[in-house]
This record gives C-alpha cells, sequence and structure tokens, in this order.
C-alpha cells in the first residue's frame, strides 16, 4: 500500500472520529434539556410552555425584532435560538403579570437567554436601531 493512502486512512479516521465527537457533543446537550427535572417536565417543555401561553401577545414587530437579534446565528441553529429565546422571554413576561409584550421584555429576554459572547452583537445591533440599552447594563 502506498504511503499516501496510508496517511489519508489515517486523516479519514481522525476527521471521522472528530465530527462524531463533536455531533456527540451536541446531542447529549439536548438530551440533558430533554431530561425531567423534579417538577417533571424538562427545560425544553417549559421553554414550550411559555412560549404557548404568550403567543397571542407576539405582533409582527416584536417578530421582527427578535428576527433582527437573532439575525447572526447560522441559519441551521436559528429556529433553535429564537425558540429558546422566546421561550425566556414568555417566562419573564408570564413572571411579570404582563399583558401586553413590550421592547423591554425581547432585550431583557434576549440577553438572560444568550451567552456574554452574544451580546456585543446585541449592542451594535441597539446602537443601529437606536434602543438605549443603560437600564439594561446590571444584566450585560
Amino acid at each position: 500500500m502506498p504511503v499516501w493512502l496510508q496517511w489519508f486512512y489515517v486523516a479519514f479516521w481522525i476527521v471521522l472520529i472528530s465530527s462524531m465527537a463533536i455531533g456527540g457533543y451536541f446531542m447529549f446537550r439536548k438530551f440533558l434539556k430533554a431530561l425531567p427535572k423534579a417538577d417533571g417536565k424538562s427545560a425544553l417543555d417549559w421553554q414550550e410552555f411559555y412560549v404557548n401561553k404568550t403567543l397571542h401577545l407576539w405582533k409582527d414587530e416584536h417578530k421582527s425584532l427578535l428576527n433582527q437579534l437573532v439575525s447572526p446565528v447560522p441559519e441551521m441553529f436559528r429556529d433553535v435560538a429564537k425558540m429558546s429565546i422566546a421561550g425566556k422571554i414568555g417566562e419573564i413576561v408570564l413572571k411579570e403579570n404582563a399583558s401586553i409584550l413590550e421592547e423591554q421584555h425581547i432585550i431583557r429576554g434576549y440577553i438572560i437567554a444568550t451567552p456574554k459572547r452574544d451580546h456585543k452583537f446585541l449592542k451594535r445591533k441597539c446602537a443601529e436601531l437606536e434602543i438605549d440599552l443603560t437600564p439594561y447594563q446590571n444584566l450585560l
């Protein structure tokens, strides 16, 4: 067997095992979210509950703002990101017993639901949209 073919096999197996490990990591994270907690519902169940309870409060401008905020997320993961952020927004709205969904709920929900590394995009996007982030400095 030629040497280049042996190296090809080695490289192939390294790429294959690495891809399976990365995919397994994300599958395991999803599995952990789907496990029921002490109350009998999983994190995904609660997320769906909050979204369904507040779905009637979402107007077109709210959906548009959320779509703009999640625009840097790769297309493949965008729906999952929107769902988890919308779930956090719904949780905030229900805990405050708010009768209408406001921009401040969307901004707070986005900040709480996303990792810190994504907040720099939020700052840039809010500057474009002329949204003042000073009330949210304690969350950033």
